[in-house]
This record gives structure tokens, sequence and C-alpha cells, in this order.
């Protein structure tokens, strides 16, 4: 069976380039005599994995050098509780909530700060809207230990596009960057903290990467267990315990591929490339709707509803025989959804649209 065109919001499609050398290397790594996922994590085959990939990561981000770099787990929402625990230090922080992921993020963070002598505040939602837009303002709290957003919401297709759209704060930014996190150059520099769980546009489930400066790490609860503080797991090099060791290589080598490609800057004209088309379609076609204010148009998860949800099985059915996979949306928002990351080739988005045209011309 031939490959299919991949729309999963995540696990989401990998680079093929990638995936053809990692099957390439799986018995016998560089010689090794056996594969990565059998290596110890202790040995020096392993730990010029590691630093490789946080050498091409910083270099694809420009991270600058008093930020840390740590491969951690537990996926992004194991981290809105271990983000407090490290970060709120008694104090209060703010929360913007734009979507279900920072909702899930400000209630956990609204669940934790009592036991640990702390509150969080709601600076700006957006949910009054129905998540289509991102805030235009932001009741924020200059004192705020950190102001907490999720860049892309990968469920209501929402994303912080503009760097001005940001909230202006001297509280440090503390940012899920999960879903759009390596699709276009960043700032490193405008946040305290990003985060992102790597599923979507790094490599496999079950790492997250963390960029945080390294003055914030020294603000954890005391009662923060040694494997969740981001200030042990940066003494021991990420390492403390066994880490996601066969997922740092294939994100490693998807950090390669990026710097192949030219790096952020050429990824981010093929990514604003396939989401203009996909968007011109539907606003053009009559029959399929984005319902996102286009300012904040997500690049990376594009949901689109049809104009008569009765169709909505056979779209899938038809999608699926045509090889274009996993475009049902969100369970809690219905519709569709295309996630188009880094790994999905123009042509996939071109079969997508060709796919809608057919359908709306027979069905519509």
């Amino acid at each position: 069976m031939s490959r299919v065109f991949n729309f999963s919001a995540g696990p989401a499609a990998l680079p093929e380039k990638v995936l053809r050398q990692a099957a390439d290397e799986m018995l016998d790594w560089h010689g090794a005599g056996c594969g990565v996922m059998e290596m110890s994590h202790r040995g020096q085959h392993f730990t010029g994995i590691i630093e490789r990939a946080e050498a091409d990561l910083r270099e694809l981000l420009a991270v600058p050098d008093n930020y840390r770099v740590l491969f951690l787990q537990g996926g992004a929402t194991q981290h809105f509780a271990q983000i407090p625990m490290n970060l709120l230090g008694g104090a209060s922080a703010d929360y913007v909530v734009t979507g279900g992921w920072s909702q899930k993020a400000f209630e956990m963070g609204s669940a934790l700060a009592p036991h640990i002598g702390a509150r969080v505040r709601l600076a700006a939602t957006s949910a009054e809207d129905g998540f289509r837009d991102v805030p235009r303002a932001f009741d924020c709290d200059d004192a705020a230990a950190y102001l907490h957003l999720c860049t892309n919401e990968t469920v209501h297709g929402v994303e912080f596009l503009d760097p001005a759209q940001l909230p202006d704060t001297p509280a440090p930014l503390v940012a899920d960057m999960s879903s759009h996190i390596l699709s276009r150059p960043m700032d490193v520099t405008r946040f305290g903290m990003i985060y992102a769980g790597a599923q979507k546009n790094i490599g496999p489930s079950g790492l997250v990467v963390v960029i945080v400066r390294e003055d914030l790490l020294d603000r954890a609860w005391a009662g923060t267990p040694a494997v969740m503080s981001y200030r042990t797991m940066a003494d021991n090099g990420s390492m403390l315990n066994t880490p996601a060791t066969y997922s740092i290589y294939i994100a490693g080598l998807v950090f390669q591929w990026l710097l192949g490609e030219g790096g952020l800057a050429a990824i981010e004209r093929r990514n604003i490339d396939k989401a203009q088309r996909l968007y011109a379609y539907i606003d053009a076609s009559g029959f399929y709707r984005n319902e996102v204010e286009p300012a904040a148009r997500s690049r990376m998860n594009v949901p689109f509803l049809l104009a008569d949800t009765r169709l909505e099985g056979d779209f899938l059915a038809g999608a699926q025989a045509a090889g274009l996979a996993q475009l049902k949306g969100h369970k809690s928002v219905g519709g569709m959804r295309a996630s188009i990351y880094n790994a999905m080739p123009v042509a996939g988005v071109d079969a997508l649209i060709e796919y809608m045209r057919e359908f709306a011309r027979t069905r519509g």
C-alpha cells in the first residue's frame, strides 16, 4: 500500500527522508552494532546524538546562551502542572485562553495554585466568540510570575501570527508552541519559556522540548519532585532518569532535515504557500467554510465545515479512499480539520483541494 497524505493533528506525519534514514539505521546506528533504542543513554553514542540535537535546535531557533534546552517527557499536558510548580514561586500568574489547550492549562494552574500558596488570573479569553480569534486586549498583572498562552490552538485553528498580537507585559511569557514550533522563525527572547510536545512538528510522541531562560530556573515550589524540576533536569543534561531516547534521535533527524531544507525562513515560505492555497479555496468554494478571523487563522491546523453536515461521513470516507487520511475534526468541535505541518508537502494540499472541489461538484 502506498503512503497516504496524513492530515492528522498528532501524532502527525514525519518527513519521508527522516523515516527512511531511521529505517536504514534501525539495526545498526553508524556501526555501533545496535539501534538507537537499544543504546545506553549514558554511552558515548547517545551522548553525541542528544548533544547534536540540542546544537541543531539552537541553530534553527537562534536560542541564546542564557536559555537552557531540555528534552523531557510527559507530553505538553503534564507541563500544564510542571509550569506552576517550577515558575509560580508563591506569586500570581496570568493566563490567556484562546482554545481548548490553553483552557486546560488555565484549569490545571487554577487547581494547583492554592496548594503551593499562589494564585492564577485570567488575563484574556476569546471564549465569548467561540475561539474564532485571538484577544485584542489583555488585563495583565505586570508583577505576575509569568503569563501563559498557547500560540497555536490545534483544535480551533487559531494562531498568534504577528508578534504585535502578543501581550505587552514585563512578565515572562510562557508559550505552549506544540503545534507550530519550527514552522517559522521565532524570537526566543520574547519568551521566558517555550515548550512543545514533539508529536506534531518535531518527532514521535513521548518527548517534550523545553526552552527556558536561566534566571527562571530557581523559583520552584519546595515540593516539586526532582524528576519534574526544570532546574534538576537542566543540571543533569535532561537525564536525571532515562529520557525518551528514540524520540530524541528522531527529533534530531528532523532538525537536520529542516537545516537541509534551508532552515525556518524557507520552511515558513512553504507553510504560507500551503495555507494560502487551502484557505483561498475554502473561502471561494461556497460549499466549505472556515470561521476563524483571517488575521488569526492557523497555518498549521485548518478546521472547516461543510455546507451540509449530513455529508461529513461521506466526505471522510471518500477522502480516505483517495489517500487523504485523518481529516475528521476534533470531537469537541466537529467538522473537518486539515493539519498541514512542516512534513506535509504542497502536493498533499493540492490533492486535498482537488478532492474537495470534486466532492462539492458532485454533492453540492
